[in-house]
């Protein structure tokens, strides 16, 4: 899979907190209403939510992808999730903080009818959900004390080492470390970016493993902190590339939704639209998919 030449923009904010907002509206929700009865998995929602012209959607509050600022959510997925469904007719999106490891599982129970959180593809997950086109791809980083004393570069390097990741639950990350052999007990595991980038500050773990664009705007807002990031790069389990190619995820059987969804996503790709939307978020025309690169290999592990 042809992956071009890398470059990295910076974005990252804190104040991401749960409960649910509407981001198109004209008014801020202060709670979110349930997904009314009828609305799972067999083709009905497309045709709700047109009729009702709103949506609820799911996101893990984790910068730059979906999170709540100042009271309103924002973030690449939510923006690019609201300019779609706009030109479908629905016209408000309501979000919902869930924690990044639930997001499907409260998505396949109603509680919202989409997860717009940059969630990555991978097979594991498409056997619980369906996954939209692929929306966009970027690095893995690894967060380091400055001057990367260890001179760790990737996962193997960890391991070697014997020294300590931090990753958040539910992430590629995750899996590569585990899959690399890096035992349990070097492994830890936090809910949200704040929690791991205070774990690195606080010398718990030498090392923090996530997107190199989220990590990068950590260091940008926190410019005192005396760590740095490593070059982005494509990890690889078994001679495969673990490809962060991230996505938008209904239920399965949502045929209907998901085909209108990827119908107009391809529009905001090919105008140049979808570019100036996520620019503010620190994302570039590199981040864009490749065409080798689609969803129906990333859920087949290829």
């Amino acid at each position: 899979m042809a992956m071009g030449n890398w470059t990295r923009r910076d974005f990252f904010r804190f104040g991401a907190v749960a409960g649910g907002a509407i981001i198109g509206g004209p008014a801020l929700l202060t709670a979110c209403s349930e997904v009314p009865e009828g609305g799972s998995g067999e083709g009905g929602t497309l045709e709700r939510i047109r009729e009702a012209g709103r949506i609820k959607v799911g996101i893990a509050g984790e910068v730059p992808y979906g999170y709540t600022e100042n009271g309103e959510v924002t973030g690449e997925a939510p923006e690019v999730a609201k300019a779609v469904f706009k030109a479908m007719g629905i016209n408000e999106v309501e979000a919902e903080q869930v924690e990044f490891g639930q997001l499907i599982q409260a998505l396949n129970a109603s509680q919202y009818d989409m997860v717009a959180a940059g969630m990555a593809i991978k097979p594991d997950r498409c056997e619980n959900a369906a996954f939209s086109a692929v929306d966009y791809i970027t690095p893995t980083a690894f967060m380091v004390p400055t001057g990367n004393p260890e001179g760790v570069a990737t996962f193997e390097d960890v391991k070697a080492k014997g020294l300590t990741v931090a990753v958040l639950g539910g992430t590629i990350e995750k899996s590569v470390a585990e899959a690399t052999g890096i035992p349990a007990g070097n492994i830890q595991t936090y809910e949200g970016q704040p929690e791991l980038f205070q774990a690195l500050v606080n010398k718990r773990a030498y090392c923090g493993a996530l997107t190199d664009i989220s990590l990068r705007e950590l260091i940008e807002q926190n410019p005192g902190a005396p760590l740095e990031v490593t070059e982005g790069f494509v990890p690889e389990v078994d001679g495969k590339p673990q490809i962060q190619a991230g996505g938008f995820v209904f239920r399965k059987g949502e045929t209907d939704l998901v085909e209108a969804f990827n119908a107009e996503l391809a529009k905001l790709h090919e105008s140049g639209e979808w570019l100036e939307i996520v620019k503010p978020f620190g994302f570039t025309e590199d981040n864009l998919p490749p065409e080798d690169v689609t969803t129906e290999q990333l859920c087949a592990g290829e």
